[in-house]
């Protein structure tokens, strides 16, 4: 058991996580920054309490198209603050008459590229949820609107300010796991084949059309709201939207890489029978110049024979790395000679994230008018990574990918799917 006992690993990630500001108590409180929520539900609150918590914010509006989701919202920041922001259902109402210096948009997938337009051409810097986008020339619109504007934009991808992500991401550029060839990104959960469930009247205070915005207007479904429709591709693209784009994010930022030049995907509804259109089980494989990427992921069949259900495995000369999320990382040698190390984790409650440290850096960006951790590129790349595997899959082919161009090669079919028409009145995002 001596080669097998978990050994801490001391890095550099403990001095950078202790050089962030410090957070000010609530009682020193200083109302800087004009701050509004729109999409108040579970994690936008989650956002906002952070930033209440921060101490720089005076939240003058929330903006939801449920208004229980919305007055729930409001009660919670009376609670926490002195504030009493505005209520609205419209995003474009809340802009034109509160002006915010900071908008935070916390709503689902399909919303995030014309809402944070919006509020940069009004001159709010923006912090938005991952995934950027529905579409790869949405985020790339939302990258020339930032540029244009010359707003800071942070995106929620918040692992890369958690510590043992950090140090994880030194110990890989190190050298210490050796050259990596491959990689493996997965997220399994249980789950099993679920049960139809019919479409109903839309609640009382729900403004559906609305929730639909761009997207196709379908019937509404319990099922899709609340917090459903990550499963729906209409507003979302799956479990490698989701949770794909964390670990892609940090395949790319240890990997020092921008994009793949090859993928490859198939996908499937194997075992689910519910009212979801997502695929319950999914193969992505990544071809980068020096190494590979594979991700995996399903919704089915828990297990205790796999040692953790999330993460990614990085695979090198000098050993495997494994980068987790509740349960930190570790590193298994190469060499049985030598003892497996392993950080553990330093994560916020609740929902175990560090939106505290990122919400932090977005601050001192803003500040100091320099690009923040997780600015709207990163967050471009990184979500474009999801969406070139659920491209693949939808065309049924390898694509080949030109990550400066933002084209796929000799594939016209290909390249219709990097955007989507918009159900009127709204209107594909030009910038």
């Amino acid at each position: 058991m001596k080669r097998r006992d978990f050994i801490k690993y001391s890095s550099t990630a403990s001095l950078y996580y202790s050089s962030l500001p410090l957070l000010p108590a609530l009682s020193q409180k200083i109302n800087t920054y004009k701050t509004a929520l729109i999409g108040t539900g579970w994690w936008g609150m989650n956002i906002l309490r952070e930033a209440i918590r921060a101490g720089e914010s005076k939240v003058v509006a929330l903006c939801d198209v449920d208004e229980n989701q919305l007055n729930n919202a409001f009660k919670e920041v009376t609670t926490l603050c002195s504030d009493s922001p505005k209520r609205y259902r419209d995003f474009r109402e809340l802009l034109h008459k509160e002006k915010p210096e900071i908008v935070i948009v916390a709503t689902p997938d399909h919303w995030h590229p014309l809402i944070a337009i919006a509020a940069m051409e009004i001159g709010a810097n923006v912090y938005v949820e991952k995934p950027i986008g529905h579409t790869i020339m949405e985020g790339r619109a939302m990258v020339n609107a930032a540029r244009k504007y010359d707003r800071i934009v942070q995106v929620g991808t918040h692992r890369r300010v958690s510590p043992h992500n950090i140090s994880g991401m030194n110990f890989i550029r190190s050298g210490k796991a050796g050259q990596i060839g491959m990689i493996r990104a997965f997220v399994h959960y249980g789950g099993g084949a679920g049960t139809a469930v019919p479409n109903s009247e839309v609640p009382q205070g729900l403004d559906w059309d609305m929730y639909c915005g761009p997207a196709p207007l379908i019937p509404y479904n319990k099922v899709i709201h609340p917090k459903g429709f990550r499963q729906f591709l209409n507003f979302s693209n799956g479990q490698l939207g989701d949770w794909g784009i964390h670990w892609m994010d940090q395949i790319l930022w240890c990997m020092e890489e921008k994009y793949p030049r090859k993928i490859y995907s198939t996908m499937a509804r194997h075992i689910r029978k519910d009212n979801t259109d997502a695929p319950d089980m999914q193969l992505v494989n990544y071809e980068f110049e020096n190494f590979h990427v594979s991700w995996e992921h399903r919704l089915f069949a828990a297990n205790e024979a796999e040692r953790t259900n999330v993460g990614c495995y990085f695979y090198g000369t000098e050993g495997t790395f494994h980068m987790g999320w509740q349960d930190g990382w570790t590193f298994y040698p190469a060499n049985k000679n030598k003892p497996i190390l392993h950080e553990e984790p330093v994560l916020n409650k609740p929902d175990d994230q560090n939106i505290r440290e990122l919400w932090q850096n977005f601050l001192v960006s803003i500040k100091t008018h320099k690009l923040p951790l997780c600015d709207i590129e990163v967050g471009h790349r990184s979500t474009n990574m999801s969406l070139l595997g659920m491209l693949s899959a939808k065309v049924g082919r390898s694509i080949v990918w030109d990550g400066d161009k933002e084209i796929v090669l000799n594939d016209p079919e290909a390249n219709k799917l990097l955007r989507r028409e918009y159900r009127k009145p709204w209107e594909y995002p030009s910038v």
